[in-house]
Parts: structure tokens; C-alpha cells; sequence
């Protein structure tokens, strides 16, 4: 699977102008950095799994729904089956 492009990143968010192309390519960027810092691989390899590919889709969502490190009113709770669960198999641990 070749890595997450930005066509994939605005289908995944259902964003169909071309306004935020410049918001979602940097969220883009820093999810797949997050992506690579946590498994220690590239997800723009050709070889990255399937699951990879989708957490960095997830992260990519949440970046650009919430841009702001806090949210006021609104009680959050973690989805079962999150982008965590999708990388577990893949994290690479440093001691």
C-alpha cells in the first residue's frame, strides 16, 4: 500500500472544494509523522500495512476537526477500535 495521499485524506474527510488542501496536506504531514514516530517505519512505503494507512487517515480526521488542544462544552470519549488499537501490532518500543 503506498503511502496516504491527499486525494485519499479529503475522500476520508468528505471534503470535495480545494479551499483547505493546504490545512489537510499539513495535517497530513504531521499525522504521518506521528505515524512513523510511534512504529518506527514509513507510512509512505509501498509496504506499510493496510492498518497504518487507516490510523493515519484517523489521525488526519481528528487534526482537522479539532485544531485546538482544548474543547469547551463538549464530553469526549474514546471510540472502541480507535487508530491506537489499528498501530498496537506495529509499535515500536525504545527502552
Amino acid at each position: 500500500m503506498p503511502g496516504v495521499t491527499l486525494d485519499q485524506a479529503k475522500a476520508h474527510l468528505n471534503v470535495t472544494i480545494d479551499d483547505d488542501d493546504a490545512i489537510i496536506t499539513d495535517k497530513l504531514a504531521a499525522a504521518k509523522a506521528w505515524v512513523a514516530a510511534y512504529t518506527a517505519s514509513d507510512p509512505d512505503a509501498d509496504t506499510a500495512p493496510a492498518p497504518i494507512g487507516e490510523a493515519v487517515l484517523q489521525l488526519v480526521g481528528h487534526l482537522y476537526a479539532n485544531r485546538e488542544a482544548t474543547l469547551v462544552g463538549v464530553t469526549a470519549t474514546s471510540l472502541p477500535f480507535g487508530f491506537l488499537d489499528l498501530l498496537a501490532p506495529y509499535r515500536a518500543f525504545a527502552f
